[in-house]
C-alpha cells in the first residue's frame, strides 16, 4: 500500500539533494562565487546576486524576472532565495523575511483593511497560499532557502524549509505601534507575520533549523585590478566598435 499508483499522476522527479540538507559541495560552490565577485571589486550581495550564485552551484535556472514565488528552478523543484544582511550571522537564531506584496484589495475585494483586522489578517495569509499553490502546480516541489551574510567579515549562515502554507484560523492580527497589523499564533502568542497596509509588505519570522550551514572564507580576498582581469582575457582595442 506503501506505493499506490493513481491514473493520471505524473512521475514524481528527483530532487537535487533533501529537505534542508544542503551538501557540501553546494556550499562550497557558493563559496567560490563569493570570492569571484569580491575579488573583482564587488562590494556586497543583492537577492539577485545569490539567485544566480545558488542556480549555478545546483546547476539549475535563475528566472531572474519571476511570476510568482519560484526564483530558481531544478528539474521540476523550485526555491524562492532569500538573502538578509546581518552583523553577527552565526549567531542569527531568527530571520524575518520579506515574502511579497499582499494586496487584499486587489485580490479579494477588501477596500478598507482596517474595518476588520482578522478577515484582513486571514486575506492575507490566503494569497500567500495560494501563491505557494500556484507554484506546486508548477513544480513538485517549492522550498525557501535564506542566505545571512556579513561579507566584511565573510562569515555565511544558509538554511533551507519548506514553502509553508498557513492555516489562516490558527492566528490572530492586532496593531503593533507602527499601525502595521501583526499577525500571532492564537495558542502560543509566537510573533509570525507582519503586514503593511501602506505598500502591502507581507514578512514572515522563520526560525533558523538546526540543519542550517555556517560556513567562513578564511583568508582577505585579493582585488583583481582591471587592467590584469582585461589581460587574463586577452583584451585588445579592437573588442571596441565606436559607431558614432
Amino acid at each position: 500500500m506503501d506505493n499506490i499508483r493513481l491514473r493520471g499522476n505524473r512521475p514524481r522527479r528527483n530532487n537535487p539533494y533533501p529537505l534542508g540538507e544542503i551538501p557540501n559541495r553546494v556550499v562550497e560552490a557558493m563559496a567560490k562565487q563569493i570570492v569571484h565577485r569580491v575579488a573583482i571589486g564587488i562590494g556586497d550581495l543583492e537577492g539577485n546576486d545569490f539567485g544566480t550564485i545558488f542556480a549555478n552551484s545546483i546547476g539549475g535556472v535563475h528566472r531572474s524576472s519571476p511570476i510568482g514565488i519560484a526564483d530558481v528552478e531544478w528539474n521540476g523543484c523550485a526555491w524562492s532565495v532569500k538573502t538578509i544582511k546581518d552583523p553577527r550571522p552565526f549567531n542569527k537564531e531568527r530571520v524575518r523575511l520579506i515574502s511579497g506584496r499582499n494586496s487584499p484589495d486587489y485580490s479579494v475585494g477588501i477596500e478598507n483593511p482596517h474595518d476588520d483586522l482578522q478577515a484582513t489578517g486571514r486575506a492575507v495569509l490566503n494569497i500567500w497560499n495560494a501563491r505557494v499553490d500556484e507554484a506546486l502546480g508548477e513544480h513538485d516541489d517549492m522550498r525557501i532557502i535564506v542566505l545571512v551574510r556579513n561579507i566584511e567579515t565573510r562569515e555565511f549562515l544558509l538554511f533551507e524549509e519548506e514553502a509553508t502554507r498557513y492555516i489562516a484560523d490558527e492566528y490572530k492580527w492586532s496593531y503593533n505601534p507602527r499601525r502595521t497589523l501583526r499577525g500571532s499564533h492564537k495558542l502560543s502568542d509566537d510573533h509570525k507575520f507582519t503586514w503593511q497596509p501602506h505598500g502591502g509588505q507581507f514578512t514572515v519570522f522563520r526560525s533558523v533549523p538546526p540543519s542550517a550551514r555556517r560556513f567562513r572564507i578564511v583568508p582577505q580576498i585579493p582585488l583583481v585590478e582591471p587592467q590584469a582581469l582585461l589581460d587574463a582575457v586577452n583584451f585588445t582595442d579592437s573588442w571596441i566598435d565606436i559607431l558614432q
